[in-house]
């Protein structure tokens, strides 16, 4: 074997371990989430940046039992969670994590709500797994590795027309970019199929993955809403970069398969220049 087999190998080795602890971890996190909201309801729930940005004692719990997880298995790793959780680590390895990403649909008791982990090291996201509890769906992706849903390997879809294009979009928790984002999209809607609004961004790029919808755009993620479901979103073929034309952020996230990702991104920008809203 060469050298450079021999380096791949251990690569993916590798990666597949990490992947099966984030899997597990998921799943774990996600029925406990699931089962307790269902046992006892939501005792403890308050708000975060806004009014409207709400987090619960289920959240916390997520979070908790991940971390644990990972140190666990991995103690000399980083951890930065979305509730709080900020672990300094020493091998060139950290976690990012959405222990409830849609904390308003599980609020609500609605679907769409999603755990998200991925890992990732100085050459980008390794790996990621969304488990959705609702439908008991575990995606999945490491890198080079392709995405797959509870096993079964997935792709984008093949669209190539935005006028026959299923359009997924979520929305800031800020008042003035809401204002922003709904003239966005009233002036989107006449130039597309439709448009959906699933409360949770691991979940849309999932979707986006697996051919449910054809493009998903939002704006103002954190780090841990992203970094899965663009490996997942990534390894089914689609092609991912900023709403502006710049590259992929947190702050600006385009997902569609290839054909449809340029027609998106000239939308995008006709109507924000129309309406003179910045980026």
């Amino acid at each position: 074997m060469s050298q450079l087999n021999s380096h791949q190998e251990a690569a993916d080795t590798r990666r597949a371990e990490l992947l099966a602890l984030a899997s597990d971890l998921a799943l774990k996190a996600g029925r406990m989430v699931r089962d307790g909201r269902a046992e006892l309801g939501i005792v403890d729930a308050s708000t975060k940046s806004s009014a409207t940005d709400m987090v619960t004692e289920f959240d916390r719990a997520s979070e908790a039992l991940i971390v644990e997880g990972i140190l666990g298995a991995r103690p000399d790793d980083a951890i930065i969670g979305e509730e709080g959780t900020d672990t300094i680590g020493t091998s060139g390895v950290d976690w990012l994590i959405d222990p409830i990403d849609g904390t308003t649909n599980f609020l609500y008791d609605l679907p769409g709500w999603a755990v998200s982990i991925a890992a990732r090291s100085t050459t980008g996201i390794e790996v990621g797994a969304v488990f959705v509890p609702a439908t008991d769906e575990l995606f999945t992706a490491f890198a080079g590795g392709g995405a797959f849903l509870n096993g079964r390997p997935i792709q984008c879809g093949d669209t190539d027309d935005l006028a026959l294009a299923l359009v997924a979009t979520g929305f800031s928790y800020q008042v003035e970019r809401r204002r922003s984002h709904a003239r966005r999209v009233a002036a989107m809607l006449p130039r597309v199929r439709d448009l959906r609004r699933s409360g949770a961004a691991a979940t849309d790029l999932c979707s986006v993955a697996a051919g449910r919808v054809d493009v998903y755009f939002e704006q103002w993620l954190g780090p841990w809403d992203l970094a899965a479901g663009e490996l997942i979103a990534r390894e089914a073929g689609c092609h991912l970069g900023g709403i502006d034309g710049g590259s992929l952020r947190p702050a600006s996230v385009l997902a569609a398969n290839p054909k449809l990702f340029p027609q998106m991104l000239a939308l995008i920008g006709e109507i924000d220049t129309a309406s003179d809203d910045p980026q």
